[in-house]
C-alpha cells in the first residue's frame, strides 16, 4: 500500500513540510561524504527558512497547551491507560519547556554566521558551491567526518525544539484518526462534509495500481481524482475504478 497526505490548513501545510526537512536533513547527516553532508547543509538552509516564521512558535505553544487540556480530561478514562496517558502529557509539558527556551528568532545564530550565508547565497545559483567559488568549503567537506557531523548538529539544534513540537502534534493529529473505504468510481470521487472539516486527508491504495490521487478540499465537499502515473505527458483521467481508504484526522478541540 502507498499513502499520500493532503493538510488542509496552511498550520499542518508548514508542520509537514518541517518533518519533510528534518527527515530529509538526518538522513543525509549520517552519511559521511561530502556530498551527502553538502546535501544536509542545503536542507538545513530550507529548515531554517520556513522554520523561522515569526508565529510559528508562539501557534505551536497555543497547540500543545490546547492538546494538553484536551488529554488532562481523560484522566480516570477506563478505557485510557494512565501510565500513556501521563507519558504523552509529560512529553508534551517538556516541549513547551523547550519551546520557552528560545532564545530571539530561531535561525538568528545561522544568520550571524557570515560562513554559512555566503554558501547560501551562493548555493541559490546552479553550481555555485564549486570549490573555486567557495574554496574554505570545498576545505570543510574534506574534513573528518565526526568534525563535520559536528558542526551539522550544531547548526541543527536551534530547530530541535521546533521540530520535537511538530513530531508530537502530528502523532497526535495521525493517531485521531477515522479510517473509511470508498471506491472512486472510473478515477473520480466525491464526498460531502456537511461543514465537518479535518486537518489531514491521508489516501491509501494499492501500489500496482498505476494512479496518483489529486485532492481539494474544504469544509462542504472533498473532490479527489486519480491520473495516471505518467511521467512525460500530460496529466491524463485514470478512467478506471480505484478502491481506497481514506482517514480523516482532526486534532482534539
Amino acid at each position: 500500500m502507498i499513502s499520500y497526505e493532503f493538510p488542509l490548513n496552511e498550520k499542518v501545510r508548514t508542520w509537514l513540510r518541517l518533518e519533510d526537512l528534518l527527515t530529509r536533513m538526518t538522513c543525509f547527516m549520517s552519511g559521511e561524504l561530502g556530498t551527502e553532508h553538502h546535501a544536509a547543509l542545503i536542507t538545513l538552509f530550507e529548515l531554517h527558512e520556513v522554520a523561522s516564521r515569526p508565529e510559528l512558535k508562539s501557534e505551536l505553544l497555543q497547540e500543545l497547551e490546547r492538546q494538553k487540556r484536551s488529554l488532562a480530561c481523560l484522566h480516570n478514562n477506563p478505557a485510557i491507560s494512565e501510565t500513556a496517558l501521563n507519558s504523552i502529557l509529560d512529553e508534551i509539558e517538556q516541549v513547551a519547556t523547550d519551546l520557552l527556551a528560545i532564545n530571539g528568532k530561531v535561525g538568528a545564530l545561522l544568520r550571524e554566521n557570515e560562513w554559512l550565508m555566503g554558501i547560501k547565497q551562493r548555493a541559490s545559483m546552479p553550481g555555485g558551491t564549486c570549490q573555486f567559488d567557495i574554496p574554505s568549503y570545498h576545505y570543510w567537506q574534506n574534513q573528518p567526518v565526526h568534525l563535520r557531523r559536528s558542526n551539522l548538529q550544531g547548526w541543527l539544534a536551534p530547530v530541535i525544539p521546533i521540530s520535537a513540537a511538530i513530531a508530537i502534534l502530528l502523532r497526535l493529529l495521525r493517531e485521531n484518526g477515522r479510517k473509511i473505504s470508498f471506491v472512486a468510481q472510473q478515477g473520480t470521487f466525491q464526498q460531502m462534509q456537511g461543514g465537518r472539516a479535518a486537518q489531514l486527508l491521508r489516501v491509501t491504495l494499492h501500489k500496482d495500481l498505476a494512479c496518483i490521487p489529486e485532492l481539494s478540499a474544504n469544509k462542504y465537499a472533498i473532490n479527489v481524482r486519480f491520473i495516471m502515473a505518467n511521467y512525460g505527458a500530460k496529466s491524463t483521467l485514470f478512467e478506471h475504478d480505484v478502491p481506497f481508504d481514506m482517514t480523516f484526522c482532526t486534532l482534539s478541540t
